[in-house]
């Protein structure tokens, strides 16, 4: 909610709120924001795979490791009135572990290994010298994961960033700011250091991923909150150029990817890193105190499942034959035309009233908690139980792009048909729904689909949390807010006014149906207040009413 206030825990510098030190919600707010960054250049950093092998997932594979990392941390939350609150120590052990289980791919390790780096010197302290001395200690985890370290990636990134940062000023903001500059200038040199980034003109994909990780670590210290509109350092685009596309691995380079988790001591380690050097390539062990993840490319796939047996227990084992996986991830006229398969709609909705409106429609429904947006995993899931080969996802929330374009990815290559309608509120979901017909061929169900979201806009009424600008002025805690397609256009004392003004202003543009939602609590008299004005101002306009039952938001506005 673009009014919630942020909790200020530093000093006013330059119209932001500076962290002198960090504490654990800043690192909670880190996490948010570097998944958000991620999120935002996910398919941007897919597109730039091209080494080790070049399979266009690194985005995804990065983003699903902050994604686990974000959500251990968020369990450290989940109780406001705990007594003691989450200490700094506690909240990045628990950023390096999530990220350790959940880590993806050859990046994805290496970067939970210098995630785990970072924690064990910050969680010791959150002042620059402790900063300083966790991207030195990152930087050299991340090296030591590797079998066999090459520069011009995401190691030589995190290494340069570390260099810079010992000499950077003495502030925690100038500490993480130079750490941000200095990855996003190496980013911009790997082409010169690795030949098949110059073959193909692009930069390191996970070195790419990890400027996004510092750009939100500096912006997390600078103040920056994840609620509402942000500009993302870590949202940057170092080169224009990108040929890179997904085909199957060359000649020599071995089929399989393995990746799984391990209960082993650290003494069985060297003889497990030994077996799998012999075995394959791109070998990554990242972990400790007896919990690691690990990955290679190999030829032999059971083999490599087989040593880490010698080794201890594996688990959550995960096997990607490359060959197969770039067939997964090629056009439709490549793949031939698929046979017609058994369909579904997913929606996700934050009310029961909403919920019912859906499933009346035909669409199978994810209850979403408010105060808790779906992971791509639940996102993943909820298609898996819905035990169709074709599902469209309706999102009815802006932020779930980058968790539903995970989830599609890991659908996609189980064999599942996806389309991912990003539509940014309920009444377009309902309006992409009202033209759903599963009997239509699937490209021309999601054609219809989507232009009917896009036809539609829509509002929604919100109470200010807190003092706050916006784009329609200052709004105070308790101001009724007007918001059309996401931004505040009305700032007002009364529900009714509010509503009056926003629809007047929507059907200033045309109209024919006017859609309201009442949410939980909200009063009918409001519903029928607002339908008489659409009466009296445009009798030409219809008008139809739902309770929804969402708890944030009082009113929800659409306009067809």
């Amino acid at each position: 909610m673009c009014c919630r206030p942020s909790g200020q825990r530093g000093v006013p510098s330059g119209g932001d709120l500076v962290l002198h030190t960090l504490d654990a919600p800043a690192v909670r707010t880190w996490c948010q924001l570097a998944l958000r960054a991620l999120g935002q250049a996910r398919e941007e950093i897919d597109a730039l795979n091209v080494y080790p092998v070049p399979d266009g997932d690194t985005g995804t594979n990065l983003y699903l490791t902050v994604e686990s990392a974000a959500a251990e941390v968020e369990s450290r939350f989940a109780d406001p009135a705990a007594d003691p609150a989450p200490g700094l120590a506690d909240t990045v052990r628990a950023m390096a572990r999530g990220a350790l289980v959940g880590a993806r791919g050859n990046s994805g390790v290496i970067l939970a290994q210098w995630l785990r780096g970072t924690a064990e010197k910050l969680a010791e302290g959150g002042g620059a010298e402790q900063l300083r001395a966790a991207l030195q200690r990152a930087a050299d985890s991340a090296y030591q994961a590797v079998a066999e370290p090459v520069e011009g990636t995401l190691l030589t990134v995190a290494r340069v960033a570390a260099r810079e940062a010992v000499r950077a000023g003495d502030g925690l903001a100038q500490v993480a700011d130079t750490a941000y500059r200095a990855a996003r200038d190496a980013l911009r040199h790997t082409p010169e250091q690795l030949a098949v980034l110059a073959e193909n003109g692009v930069v390191d994909a996970g070195g790419r991923g990890l400027v996004a990780v510092l750009g939100a670590l500096a912006d997390a210290v600078a103040g920056q909150q994840p609620m509402g509109p942000v500009a993302l350092r870590g949202d940057v685009r170092p080169v224009e150029t990108c040929t890179a596309h997904v085909r199957p691995p060359g000649p020599g380079h071995p089929a399989f990817e393995v990746i799984y988790l391990l209960d082993a001591p650290d003494r069985a380690l060297p003889a497990l890193r030994m077996r799998l050097g012999a075995l394959g390539d791109s070998l990554v062990v990242g972990g400790g105190d007896g919990l690691w993840n690990v990955h290679v490319h190999v030829d032999d796939a059971g083999a490599a499942v087989e040593a880490g047996v010698e080794a201890g227990r594996p688990h959550q084992i995960r096997i990607t034959h490359f060959a197969e996986a770039a067939a997964r991830s090629g056009t439709a006229a490549e793949r031939g035309e698929r046979e017609e398969r058994a369909r579904a709609v997913l929606s996700v909705v934050y009310g029961g009233g909403l919920a019912e409106l859906c499933e009346q429609a035909g669409a199978v429904v994810l209850h979403a908690d408010p105060d808790r947006r779906p992971a791509s995993a639940e996102l993943a899931d909820a298609v898996r139980r819905s035990a169709a080969r074709e599902v469209v996802l309706l999102l009815n929330d802006p932020e779930l792009r980058a968790a539903a374009g995970a989830a599609a990815d890991q659908l996609r290559e189980e064999g599942v048909r996806m389309a991912v309608l990003p539509t940014r509120s309920p009444v377009q979901g309902l309006a992409a729904l009202a033209v759903h017909e599963g009997g239509r061929r699937f490209d021309e169900d999601v054609v219809a689909m989507t232009s009917a979201a896009g036809a539609t806009r829509y509002a929604e009424l919100a109470v200010a949390e807190g003092e706050s600008w916006t784009m329609a002025g200052v709004c105070q805690a308790g101001d009724v807010l007007g918001l059309i397609d996401g931004d505040v256009a009305v700032i007002g004392a009364g529900l009714a006014e509010v509503g009056e003004s926003v629809l007047d202003r929507m059907l200033g543009a045309g109209g024919e149906l006017v859609t309201l939602i009442l949410g939980e609590g909200a009063d009918r008299a409001l519903a029928d207040r607002l339908v008489a004005h659409v009466r009296q101002q445009r009798p030409e306009v219809d008008s139809v009413v739902f309770h929804g039952g969402q708890e944030s938001t009082p009113l929800l506005i659409g306009v067809e």
